[in-house]
């Protein structure tokens, strides 16, 4: 008579499971890493293609950026957006990989429907697509041409009180390397200043707050911009407040180390980022 197969016990079971588990516990953070890194790239990758509209646009529009409604400083450049490039369906260019899924409507949404994984979206509006737009990324406001009013009467500031005259009025030109055009965001144009407050909270920074708005925790303390010299880099989410968003935007303000900012200012889920 054969000996009988010995099986595994209970206990060596269980030591098993329990190893399994905890090699998972190491890896799946790393696994997590590496996969938001590859969204990270397909995002530049993104942003690249929108640098080839952009400067296909401004070429043949010497130099400059879109135009804003008339009597606007600058908001709803959506609409003179090329049919093709407006729809958020038909272009899929509009959406980050890590926040593809877009809101019902911009307006009086509440946490948490509307999060840093979201996409902002419009669905109504006079010369949209069809299909409304929506994005992850917002344009630099300070970039856009403001149209006189239907009276002829020029627009003398943008949202937020910076002169008209501090915008940048083409594409290229000195330092347009810190100069962003386009960046990830929860809204599709920005005015940042630089006394503008992150958010309290990583995961809700839709506010009134134009810096907040794009300083969101998508890509592990990073995200993604366009500059107006057709480059696209990563950028440090302390680093936003050092970019040259208008002509006179204090890029050694009081978010920054040059304007004395102290580690227990930045709210907790920051406060691990690097510093500039």
């Amino acid at each position: 008579m054969g000996k009988r197969s010995r099986g595994f016990t209970l206990i060596e079971l269980l030591v098993v499971i329990a190893i399994i588990a905890l090699l998972m516990a190491i890896l799946m953070p790393a696994l997590r890493r590496v996969r938001e890194q590859g969204r990270m790239i397909s995002c530049m990758g993104t942003l690249k293609q929108w640098n080839l509209i952009a400067a296909m646009h401004t070429e043949s529009n010497n130099g400059k950026f879109w135009d804003s409604d008339p009597g606007t400083p600058g908001y709803w450049w959506v609409e003179y957006l090329d049919e093709r490039h407006k729809s958020w369906k038909r272009n899929p260019l509009w959406l980050c990989p890590s926040a593809t899924k877009p809101i019902v409507d911009e307006f009086g949404v509440t946490a948490p429907t509307f999060n840093i994984f979201n996409a902002w979206g419009i669905f109504t509006g006079a010369d949209l697509s069809s299909d409304g737009v929506a994005g992850s990324y917002g344009i630099n406001g300070y970039c856009l041409i403001p149209q006189a009013s239907p009276g002829n009467v020029p627009m003398a500031a943008y949202e937020g009180g910076v002169s008209t005259e501090n915008g940048w009025k083409t594409s290229g030109g000195r330092s347009a390397n810190n100069v962003p055009w386009f960046i990830e965001a929860l809204r599709f144009d920005l005015w940042p200043l630089p006394t503008h407050a992150p958010a309290s909270d990583e995961f809700e920074a839709w506010t009134a707050n134009n810096m907040a708005r794009t300083c969101i925790n998508r890509h592990q303390g990073f995200l993604n911009a366009a500059f107006m010299d057709w480059s696209v880099r990563k950028v440090g989410l302390k680093e936003l407040w050092t970019l040259k968003w208008h002509k006179t935007f204090d890029t050694n303000g009081p978010w920054t180390k040059a304007g004395g900012v102290q580690a227990s200012q930045w709210p907790q889920w920051m406060a691990r980022f690097k510093d500039y």
